[in-house]
C-alpha cells in the first residue's frame, strides 16, 4: 500500500491485477470510448463456453461503457458484452466482481454511512492476495479505484 502524496490517500497496489497486464490502449470502434488491453487469462475466464474455447492469440481490448454492446475486440474480432458472465440479462451492476458487491449496495452504504467497513474489507483482501481480479472483473483490473470514483463522483 502507498500514500498518495501530500494528500495522504491510501492507495493499493493490486498485486494479483498486475501480473499479466498489458500497456495500450485504442478507441472502440462500436462507441469510440478509449480501451485497455487485457490478458487471455481474463478473457478465457470471462468470454461464456463455447466461445472461449475459440480465441484466438493476439492482442484483445475491453470496451467499459455500460452503453455500448461491445466487450472485447482486436482488429479482427469482436466479442458481444452478451457473450460476457459479467454481462448476462438481469444481472446487477457490479462494482467488486471479487466479493459480489453491486454498486447499488454500495450507494446504499455511502448513503447510510457505512460504506468504509465495505471498502476496508476490500482492501485487507487485496492486501493479503485474496482477490481475483484478472479472473473474476471483465477488464481484468482491480476495482479499487472504483470505489474511489463512485465516492468522488457523489453517486449516492
Amino acid at each position: 500500500m502507498l500514500r498518495n502524496g501530500s494528500e495522504g490517500r491510501l492507495i493499493m497496489s493490486c498485486s494479483c491485477c498486475h501480473t499479466n497486464m498489458k500497456k495500450g490502449s485504442r478507441a472502440c470502434p462500436a462507441c469510440g470510448q478509449r480501451c485497455l488491453q487485457v490478458s487471455r487469462q481474463t478473457m478465457l475466464h470471462q468470454v461464456q463456453f463455447p466461445d472461449n474455447q475459440h480465441l484466438a492469440e493476439g492482442e484483445y481490448l475491453f470496451c467499459a461503457n455500460r452503453d455500448c454492446t461491445t466487450g472485447y475486440f482486436s482488429p479482427s474480432v469482436m466479442i458481444s458484452k452478451s457473450q460476457l458472465r459479467a454481462f448476462q440479462p438481469g444481472q446487477t451492476a457490479m462494482l467488486c466482481h471479487c466479493f459480489d458487491i453491486s454498486e447499488a449496495a454500495y450507494r446504499t452504504a455511502l448513503a447510510d454511512g457505512t460504506a468504509a467497513a465495505i471498502k476496508d474489507f476490500v482492501v485487507q483482501q487485496t492486501k493479503e492476495g485474496l482477490c481475483s481480479c484478472e479472473s473474476r472483473n471483465p477488464s481484468g483490473r482491480c476495482c479499487l479505484d472504483s470505489f474511489r470514483q463512485m465516492e468522488k463522483a457523489g453517486d449516492c
